[in-house]
Parts: structure tokens; sequence; C-alpha cells
């Protein structure tokens, strides 16, 4: 009986410690993420700044597009996701000096701000919704 409850014991304290190393993991990225670069604004400042930039020129449509794009990331992370996407697009409507979010901007900006492994879920919804890919075949294959 002794050496199943030691057994259980380790495998307890192998659990814990793999779940906390993986939310150390999570939080360590989230405190890089909130560090200052050489402007004084970290990533997550940035990513802030753009969205409230752009918030009047957002469409119900193009919300409505973004949270269709987003659905396959796991609800746990898809706050953060959408933060990302949404001041990626905010950022590229500001350089191209556009007066509002258009689908084209909506689709480069999701493209730019996501890794290149998940781009198949962008590319299946998009041929889901019947959306021309053409225009977006060189952010694709950057």
């Amino acid at each position: 009986m002794s050496g199943g409850f030691a057994l259980f014991i380790v495998g307890w304290i192998v659990i814990m410690v793999g779940l906390m190393s993986i939310g150390g993991f999570f939080m360590f990225r989230k405190f890089l993420k909130r560090l200052p670069k050489e402007d004084g604004k970290s990533i997550i400042d940035w990513e802030e700044y753009y969205v409230d930039k752009t918030r009047h020129m957002w469409a119900s449509e193009q919300k409505e597009l973004l949270e269709e794009l987003v659905s396959p990331v796991p609800e746990i992370f898809r706050d953060v996701a959408r933060q990302k996407i949404a001041g990626r697009i905010g950022e590229i409507a500001l350089q191209k000096k556009k007066k509002r979010i258009t689908q084209d901007i909506l689709i480069e900006g999701y493209i730019r701000a996501t890794p290149k492994r998940d781009h198949k879920f962008l590319i299946k919804k998009l041929e889901e919704k019947e959306i021309d890919m053409t225009p977006y075949h060189p952010l694709l294959e950057r």
C-alpha cells in the first residue's frame, strides 16, 4: 500500500510541475510582450494603440468576419488572438491611410498577424465564405 501511495505522490508532483511549467511559460511570454522596446512602448501597448485609433473604422460586417476567422482559435486564447490581429489590422489601415476597415485590409492583417502554420485555418474559412484567395497568395507564401 505504501508503494502505491508513493507512486501516486510522485505522479501528482510530476503533473503539478508540468502544469506550473506550462503556466509559467505563458506568463513569461506575456511578461516579455509587456517590456518596453526602444520607442518606450511594448508590443501590447502598440496593439492597444492601433485598436483604439481604429475602433471607429470597423463596420459590423468586418467585426463579424474577424470573429469568424478567430473561431478556430481555442476559446482560452481567442481574446489574445483577436487583440493581436485587430491591432495588426489597425496598423495596416493607418499605414495605408484608410478611412474604414475593408475586407482586404482585414484579411491582409490577419495573414500578417498569424504564424504561417495557422494559415490553413484562414484559407479553409475564406474558401467556405467563397472569398477569392488570389490577391493574398504573395502574403501566404512569405
